[in-house]
């Protein structure tokens, strides 16, 4: 999968990105309405995903991110052995399905606690339809990686960023263009859930 960045953890300084402001941004992400788990391995994560699908009655899943992550490709595995569930990791079903998926499922780099958002790297067609046409979307996410302000995220970004798209979301999709009253999920996806992997903790065993 194309990213603007191959290895964002590389690009990482002490004195922007500190696991000090997860308190901060989760606040603020719940705030905006996303629902968050924190979990303390790639285990847990699989079992909540699995419990995420059997609550959304998931049939439909669109899932990018396991050609960079090895945690993330074990996930895809046992989704694959779930009866009833499809699950496309191939970018041209993913452009296919993804419109029609109740799931899409992706990684996210690392968070700003100012907007509790989580930042997205969108160079690929695919990565940006799993995240916004399926109706939840869910996003693997290192708890210990965050930034404090938007300003601090593009110092991250800019030195390596040379071409294609990168993604602040913020909450699921929301409007309130009709006679001002707020919806939920009609631009994209009606839930946006954060599965966050404190890999401190044996996260990343």
């Amino acid at each position: 999968m194309k990213k603007v960045c191959t290895n964002w953890a590389a690009t990482f300084t002490s004195d922007l990105v500190s696991a000090k402001y997860w308190n901060e941004f989760k606040q603020n992400a719940t705030n905006a309405a996303a629902e968050i788990h924190e979990v303390n391995s790639w285990a847990e994560a699989q079992a909540k995903v699995l419990e995420l699908i059997a609550e959304q009655k998931a049939t439909k899943i669109c899932g990018v991110g396991h050609e960079e992550n090895a945690e993330v490709a074990k996930i895809y595995e046992t989704i694959s052995g779930l009866e009833g569930v499809t699950l496309h990791t191939d970018k041209f079903e993913i452009a296919e399905h993804a419109e029609q998926s109740h799931v899409g499922i992706s990684c996210a780099e690392f968070h700003i606690a100012e907007t509790g958002s989580v930042c997205v790297d969108t160079k690929s067609f695919e990565a940006r339809v799993t995240s916004m046409l399926p109706e939840m979307h869910i996003v693997f996410l290192n708890k210990n990686h965050g930034v404090n302000t938007v300003e601090d995220a593009f110092k991250i970004i800019s030195p390596v960023f040379t071409s294609g798209h990168m993604g602040f979301i913020t909450g699921p999709s929301r409007t309130a263009d009709i006679e001002r009253v707020l919806t939920i999920g009609v631009h994209g996806p009606g839930r946006f859930v954060i599965i966050a992997i404190d890999e401190t903790n044996g996260g990343a065993a």
